[in-house]
């Protein structure tokens, strides 16, 4: 069925903090450009419409559960991708029969909700990808089958430290692999997602020309559709530093930014690990240690559950925080934005989600990188190792380890300047992106124009 066009977009986020965020983030770039918004949304993990009075809000019912996204994330998303055909189909045709409204120019999903493609050509509805991930990473999953074919997949053991010679600067252990008992599963998920991403119309990226030229070029010439790098998402808005904790599905808690007022300029080292990594409770302790032996004062978000076989702060020594006489602070979760721009800020120890990796770079703060699964390991070794704003935990969570990481990065001494350096330069280039006559701007400019043509 033909349809009529106009300036309404419809977005279909994946149920997951770190794709929310940036979703949502892309609506409001796309509303302030002309835009009226209208988002598809499972109810598990559903957004709060009274936060985004602009927007038009539905929800399909996805069968869905905690215990699921919880206990399997591999099985959710396939799950996800099965469950929803339907009530996405059903929905969309409901409104595309009310003409009343506003026709739709095109839907804008985020790429693991691969489901949408299928049901975008069967009503001939154009549909653009938003990657969340960064540009870098989405190379290495498009290069699955290669890789395959050349037996660095599946991983061996042995061969963890070897060069990945096609996809430099990673290693065999920097691919962005997914521990799971069902790695056949795994593989055929990211070859389906990557095939209709290439399926689509175009991919939007919350990422810039200056960080990630190589892989943009390298992208251009595997994919025959325009991409859009148009991020720092949430730099578009700088004034606007509530716009994260309007998506957060996490109450953050505000103590955090008095306690760093109390404190020296890049003084402390902020700590998270997102909303889906876990630890050990040796991990957690080694950290604790770690942080305590460092003499460095630290901000730690301690996400409830996310310490296996714990509730929340049961594993930490009995006296450990009274020891430390307010060195440290402990929450669940923090308005991570906010914390990043704060001056007594110093360092940011971090899973290197892309979300937090960007916020990481667009703040100038220099990363402790600690990737846990897929792309955060590509991401990781990027920091490190192409953007050198950063130092990897290569030899696992040891107390000691992480001392002298923490203290290379936030004493004085050469490579830690230099490190401090490179950081507050890549910061200039992530604001530049966005002035008038930058990458992202005009990258934005395209795709604006690249919407109404369709």
């Amino acid at each position: 069925m033909e349809q009529r066009r106009g300036r309404r977009l419809v977005l279909i986020p994946l149920p997951l903090q770190g794709h929310i965020n940036p979703m949502l983030q892309l609506a409001h770039i796309l509303h302030s450009n002309g835009f009226s918004i209208t988002v598809i949304h499972t109810t598990f993990n559903s957004p709060n419409p009274s936060n985004y009075p602009n927007f038009n809000f539905y929800s399909i019912q996805d069968g869905l559960s905690e215990t699921e996204y919880t206990s399997d994330l591999l099985n959710f998303i396939i799950a996800l991708n099965i469950g929803c055909v339907t009530p996405f189909k059903e929905c969309l045709m409901k409104m595309l029969s009310d003409t009343s409204e506003e026709p739709i120019a095109c839907m804008i999903s985020d790429a693991m909700c691969y489901f949408t493609q299928s049901v975008a050509d069967s009503i001939k509805l154009p549909r653009i990808v938003l990657r969340t991930g960064g540009v870098s990473s989405f190379v290495a999953f498009s290069a699955f089958p290669f890789l395959r074919e050349k037996a660095y997949l599946p991983i061996q053991e042995s061969k963890l430290e070897e060069p990945v010679a096609e996809l430099p600067p990673l290693r065999v252990k920097d691919l962005p692999m997914f521990n799971t008992k069902e790695p056949e599963k795994y593989y055929e998920l990211i070859c389906r997602f990557v095939k209709e991403t290439k399926n689509s119309l175009g991919v939007i990226f919350n990422s810039f020309e200056d960080l990630e030229s190589s892989a943009l070029k390298t992208l251009s010439q595997q994919f025959p559709f325009p991409i859009f790098p148009i991020g720092p998402f949430h730099k578009h808005f700088p004034e606007d530093s509530t716009s994260s904790s309007l998506s957060s599905l996490i109450s953050q808690d505000q103590s955090c930014i008095s306690w760093l007022d109390k404190h020296k300029p890049n003084s402390v080292v902020y700590m998270s690990f997102g909303s889906l990594a876990a630890i050990t409770e040796n991990e957690f302790l080694e950290i604790a240690w770690g942080l305590s032996n460092s003499k460095i004062p630290f901000l730690w978000v301690v996400r409830p559950g996310s310490i296996c076989g714990t509730e929340w702060l049961e594993a930490l020594p009995s006296g450990f925080m009274e020891n430390l006489e307010g060195r440290g602070h402990i929450v669940k979760w923090a308005p991570q934005q906010e914390v990043l721009a704060h001056q007594a800020v110093g360092a940011f120890w971090t899973h290197n989600g892309w979300n937090s990796t960007l916020e990481s770079i667009c703040a100038g703060v220099p990363m402790i990188c600690m990737p846990c699964f897929t792309d955060q390991k590509v991401n990781a070794r990027y920091v490190t190792h192409v953007w050198k704003v950063g130092l990897q935990l290569e030899k696992g969570v040891e107390r000691k380890e992480i001392e002298k990481s923490i203290r290379k990065l936030m004493e004085e001494n050469d490579e830690g300047k230099k490190i401090r350096d490179r950081a507050l330069k890549l910061k200039e280039d992530a604001m530049l992106c966005l002035k008038p006559s930058g990458s992202s701007c005009c990258s934005l400019e395209g795709l604006v124009n690249y919407i109404l043509s369709l």
